[in-house]
């Protein structure tokens, strides 16, 4: 009998002490607000307490949170170790609500090999901030529409970036016509400079006559192309500044020539003046009186050309060679 009484006593000490090592799953379930305005968002946080042998379910919530609540994010577990040597498992949860009421929180069920320990429940005013006029039948915001604060860093950075590229496209376009522009030009020049004035002109001359302008409807262009050709030559073969001349200034400067060379002098005033009438008077010319310019453009500079010749002793000189 007492053999008996002594089994039963120390199994039912066993049975206590595993019991009192095991320790029952603790939770607390907390709202870091009791008061939410309409669509502002609060913290709902379950602490659950066990030892680091324990595996406690967890409920599980999708789009919202029975009594209520609109869940918008599902925290990271956050799982810290107490003194005691225990586990605390924090799990966080961002909720809100859209309907003006006193929200009733229900106890929830964690689960550890078939024990359910429930957390406490919760209560959660939801307070509507502004009156809403129900008569008007207008769609009213849920909160006041927010004013954000000028970014005056942001602008000043796009000005910042602006101006660089301005300064930039500025630079490139600078340095463009200072070198490259610039010396295509003077290498077309200078290159014209070591051909004879009347080859040039007669170059210009043919290109002119190739184009044929003036039977496209472009008589001005064409008077104004012919006039340049010649008075680049002039200025070449007569050394007068005759770009900045005028016509009857051009004549009145070549009165030498006209003594001269009276048709190339006729021939020129032909040009210039049926140009100016062209030009100025809106003059509607012939093609008679086009092509009679072209071609007394050709006479000017061919009685008037001065050919390099070749000396007879240096003609001799390389027929001598030739020969050796």
């Amino acid at each position: 009998m007492r053999k008996t009484l002594l089994l039963n006593f120390l199994l039912l000490s066993a049975v206590a002490f595993s019991s009192a090592f095991a320790q029952k799953v603790t939770v607390n379930a907390k709202l870091d607000s009791t008061i939410l305005m309409i669509g502002d968002q609060a913290h709902l946080t379950f602490e659950v307490s066990q030892l680091p042998n324990q595996k406690v379910s967890m409920p599980i919530f999708s789009d919202s949170i029975p009594g209520g609540l609109e869940l918008v994010e599902k925290l990271k577990a956050d799982t810290l170790k107490s003194d005691n040597g225990h586990l605390v498992v924090k799990q966080s949860y961002v909720v809100t609500a859209f309907v003006d009421t006193l929200l009733y929180i229900p106890p929830f069920p964690f689960i550890n090999n078939g024990d359910t320990t429930w957390s406490k429940s919760l209560s959660l005013k939801v307070v509507q901030p502004f009156k809403i006029d129900t008569a008007s039948n207008q769609i009213a915001d849920i909160k006041p529409v927010m004013d954000p604060k000028f970014d005056w860093m942001y602008v000043v950075k796009i000005l910042l970036i602006l101006l660089a590229l301005h300064g930039l496209i500025v630079l490139i376009l600078f340095l463009y016509r200072k070198y490259f522009k610039k010396a295509v030009v003077l290498d077309l020049k200078s290159q014209e400079l070591l051909l004879p004035a009347h080859v040039v002109a007669l170059n210009y001359l043919d290109k002119i006559k190739q184009e044929k302008s003036w039977q496209q409807g472009r008589d001005k262009e064409y008077h104004t192309e012919l006039t340049e050709v010649l008075r680049t030559y002039i200025e070449r073969m007569f050394d007068i500044n005759s770009m900045e001349m005028t016509s009857e200034e051009i004549l009145e400067h070549l009165q030498t020539l006209k003594k001269e060379n009276k048709a190339a002098y006729i021939s020129l005033g032909q040009i210039l003046k049926l140009a100016d009438l062209v030009k100025f008077a809106k003059w509607d010319a012939t093609v008679d009186e086009h092509e009679m310019s072209l071609s007394n453009a050709y006479l000017f500079v061919n009685q008037t050309k001065i050919e390099e010749t070749i000396p007879s002793a240096e003609l001799k000189g390389e027929e001598i060679i030739e020969n050796k």
